[in-house]
């Protein structure tokens, strides 16, 4: 069981989106809000991200190779240089309400070429490996880095830049694959990991027990189970637990139940007794007040917000 690849399907609300940015300085462009995270990869020249609207990071320098993703998709800005006049990112979509698209700044300047895009995530009740994402995740193109990202990085820009045959059945595939990469390299740097969520995922024996967890989430598991899934003793496997993850054992499990239940009911027409049984409740009204305790809102009526 990969619990990486479970987190980001159970958080998945849509199609990622991208766009092959082309744009001569001085340039500007802004980026409004989006209920998901923000990516940019820089193809060719340099830019700087710059914070809108209130976001409190720092600007970052960007150059050639260099990924940056904006977790929480805060409101942002790229540009040549500072003070450079902004035009709304608006690119021109291949398909009618297709992911991918091009867009294009003439100016007299060096061009600059960066492929643009975001996640679509659920932002209600997130898992907290999403939640703990930091505002900005900069990756540079460092001699050292992951290279599996770096291939993947050069994978997409060839696919959008040349656009060989079959490229729009391609590229899709690589969008979302870039967003694991990113979050692998994100995991292998990040600082302050002994109670992170890269912790956890990094760790052998915490790996191995969310994996069983996952795997089953119907299962009536108790700490003693779970414990001898780590090899540990209840007591040490509780307290390990808790400092890696960030919270108790059966609390996780609980939270993972729920948001396996809000996926299935996003993305099947499962009825509400095969949901709760999916999720190891005996019945579907233990399961709904359940999950209005964790959503603040009745099953039924999470559905149909989430079909609009």
């Amino acid at each position: 069981m990969d619990v990486l690849a479970d987190i980001l399907t159970a958080m998945r609300a849509g199609r990622p989106v991208a766009a092959l940015t082309e744009v001569h300085a001085p340039w500007g462009l802004r980026f409004d809000q989006v209920l998901g995270a923000a990516f940019h990869v820089v193809l060719q020249g340099s830019c700087r991200l710059a914070p809108l609207d209130g976001a409190a990071f720092a600007e970052v320098q960007l150059g050639p190779g260099d990924v940056v993703l904006l977790g929480r998709g805060t409101p942002h800005a790229i540009v040549s240089a500072p003070g450079a006049d902004l035009t709304p990112f608006a690119p021109v979509r291949d398909t009618p309400g297709g992911s991918f698209g091009r867009f294009a700044l003439p100016g007299p300047g060096a061009r600059s070429t960066i492929v643009c895009g975001a996640y679509k995530l659920v932002r209600r009740r997130p898992h907290p490996l999403l939640r703990d994402l930091p505002e900005v995740v900069h990756l540079p193109a460092a001699p050292g880095r992951d290279p599996g990202l770096r291939a993947m990085v050069d994978l997409l820009g060839a696919e959008l830049y040349e656009a060989p045959p079959g490229a729009a059945a391609v590229a899709p595939s690589l969008v979302d694959a870039l967003l694991v990469y990113l979050l692998r390299a994100w995991m292998a740097g990040s600082e302050n990991t002994a109670t992170s969520w890269s912790a956890a995922l990094t760790d052998a024996v915490m790996s191995r027990v969310l994996a069983a967890m996952h795997a089953e989430p119907s299962r009536a598991w108790t700490v003693e189970q779970l414990a001898a899934v780590a090899g540990l003793s209840r007591a040490a496997f509780a307290r390990r637990f808790a400092s890696v993850v960030g919270e108790p054992p059966l609390t996780y499990l609980t939270r993972w139940r729920m948001t396996t239940a809000a996926q299935l009911l996003r993305t099947t027409d499962k009825t509400l007794a095969q949901v709760a049984s999916a999720i190891g409740y005996s019945s579907p009204f233990a399961f709904a007040k359940a999950f209005r305790r964790e959503y603040a809102t009745t099953p039924g009526s999470y559905r149909a917000d989430a079909a609009g």
